[in-house]
């Protein structure tokens, strides 16, 4: 069986890497990886390491119009080339062109994993419609959470027969690698010495819910003086929150450290006491099953993974979405 997997806006991606890696391990399937994005991606030495082919369609998210229309033009020729027997969508972005070519070039499996469930409804909902096209390409839907399915079957009209509930995999040694010298290096940079350190590693964007996290520092910042929270990430929303972690005095308990590269990530959660999610909507959330794997006590609203994996009070807590009086 030949099955192609495609991706949009992205040059790398770990989990592609990962799965690249395991596939060379057999011979019963040939895979392809067909990459979305605007200049020459590292995906091509990244699977060709493992002895599999990516091709490359040139694609600006800024141009999205036609670039989606060039996308499409050229996956179908190259669908008709290679005559695979599966095409894999993983994000809206590469679903709209390559399911649609998929479709005309007659492969028989055309899956979608629903990686970005439910964003173009909250934000954007003129791109529903667009879902729901996909939904209706896709002879496969592949939601990453039970919260996922539903949002797809109640949000986005699709047929219930076509959706597969497949969490997220995670390879665990490698999200468990800690040292010693980091960690170490980590409660230096950031003054954690006898500090209860609160962490959270996302996005800093609007649906990650960092106000409620920074609403419910007030509470518990009053009753453990020596709470740190470190805001790990980049986002567009930086500059506001920055500003109201000023205004609410939270200065010398709140630190913003920027982007931390993948490898550091698991010495990252060996020093946190708890971790803390927020978001208002998560078609999965790795962040849940990472700080889990790292024995890190989880406190998340109820959404994807952290739904699925947390029994409230017995191996972790849930909080009510958007409350911080419930997040502390």
């Amino acid at each position: 069986m030949h099955i192609v997997f495609t991706i949009a806006n992205n040059s790398s991606v770990p989990y592609f890497n990962w799965f690249a890696e395991k596939a060379a391990q057999q011979n019963e399937h040939q895979f392809t990886f067909l990459a979305l994005c605007e200049e020459r991606p590292q995906m091509i030495e990244d699977v060709a390491k493992y002895g599999w082919k990516c091709y490359w369609i040139p694609f600006s998210h800024a141009k999205l119009k036609s670039s989606m229309s060039r996308a499409f033009i050229k996956s179908y020729r190259l669908f008709k080339k290679l005559k695979p027997d599966v095409v894999n969508c993983h994000l809206f972005d590469d679903a709209v062109p390559c399911l649609l070519a998929a479709k005309l070039a007659k492969v028989k499996i055309r899956a979608i994993v629903k990686a970005d469930t439910g964003y173009h409804y909250n934000y954007a909902p003129k791109w529903v419609k667009l879902d729901k096209f996909n939904n209706r390409n896709a002879t496969h839907i592949i939601a990453p959470s039970s919260e996922s399915r539903t949002f797809i079957i109640e949000k986005e009209n699709a047929d219930p027969a076509k959706i597969t509930l497949i969490h997220h995999g995670i390879p665990s040694i490698i999200f468990t690698l800690q040292s010693e010298n980091t960690k170490n290096e980590f409660i230096q940079k950031y003054q954690l010495t006898n500090k209860v350190v609160i962490g959270t590693i996302s996005r800093l964007i609007e649906w990650k819910g960092y106000k409620n996290i920074i609403e419910a520092a007030v509470r518990v910042i009053k009753e453990y003086p020596s709470a740190v929270f470190l805001f790990v990430g980049e986002g567009k929303q930086k500059q506001e929150l920055q500003k109201l972690v000023a205004d609410k005095g939270l200065n010398n308990h709140i630190v913003f450290t920027g982007w931390i590269e993948r490898q550091f990530i698991p010495s990252l959660y060996g020093i946190m006491d708890v971790y803390v999610h927020a978001a208002n909507f998560e078609p999965f959330g790795f962040v849940i099953p990472e700080a889990k794997m790292n024995a890190v006590p989880v406190v998340s609203t109820p959404t994807g993974s952290a739904l699925d994996a947390i029994q409230h009070k017995e191996n972790g807590s849930l909080a009510v979405y958007k409350n911080s009086d419930s997040l502390a």
